[in-house]
């Protein structure tokens, strides 16, 4: 199973099925006291950049719901200097790439991203949003799936490797400030391009 078949098991169209309940955008709320714990109590400070993954559609329909998230994130922009721009990965998904150094900012930015493209009738593409950490040389994230409505911790520690321990550790200590996927294989990798982050 190659990376794009893996990504659409885990995170796309085929993890509908094993849905554990409906994905909620008011759960991205969470993070705003998460945030607070990683820095607080494990030492990570966030780095700045917030994501979010979505798989395409080629319908005009698509295509304006795309304007209607570009245009509710320059306003943003003009409010709160929250940095938006959008890209599309070798696999052919789309990602809106978050920054700003509030990272209250950046969890209302993402939030208004997804439910723009709920509204629009497009929530069924809506895959993940990552929250990114680092601590010293090392760099968190915690990933939202869109598609099992729960939250899961990820390190990747290069050449495909992630470090579980540090994981679960992350998973202990938020577990209850945040919907923790309870299914440890839906902790899916998404693996960084090189030593930059998921999104390229």
């Amino acid at each position: 199973m190659g990376l794009f078949d893996a990504v659409r098991q885990a995170l796309g169209w085929s993890a509908e099925t094993d849905a554990t309940r409906d994905a909620d955008p008011e759960d991205l709320f969470g993070m705003s006291t998460a945030y607070v714990t990683m820095e607080a109590d494990l030492d990570f400070a966030p780095t700045g950049d917030a994501a979010l993954c979505f798989g395409n559609v080629e319908s005009t329909a698509f295509r304006d719901a795309r304007r209607e998230v570009e245009a509710v994130l320059e306003l943003g922009e003009e409010e709160t200097g929250t940095s938006a721009s959008f890209i599309e990965d070798s696999h052919g998904y789309n990602w809106i790439v978050l920054r700003d150094s509030d990272f209250e900012n950046l969890v209302t930015s993402v939030h208004f991203a997804s439910d723009t493209l709920i509204e629009e009738g497009f929530g069924s593409r809506l895959l993940a949003a990552l929250f990114s950490f680092e601590r010293d040389d090392t760099t968190a994230y915690w990933i939202y799936s869109f598609r099992r409505g729960a939250y899961y911790p990820f390190v990747p520690t290069g050449g495909r490797e992630r470090d579980g321990t540090l994981e679960f550790k992350l998973e202990s200590n938020l577990d209850g400030e945040l919907d923790v996927e309870d299914d440890t294989s839906y902790w899916y990798p998404m693996w960084p391009e090189g030593d930059s982050h998921p999104w390229g």
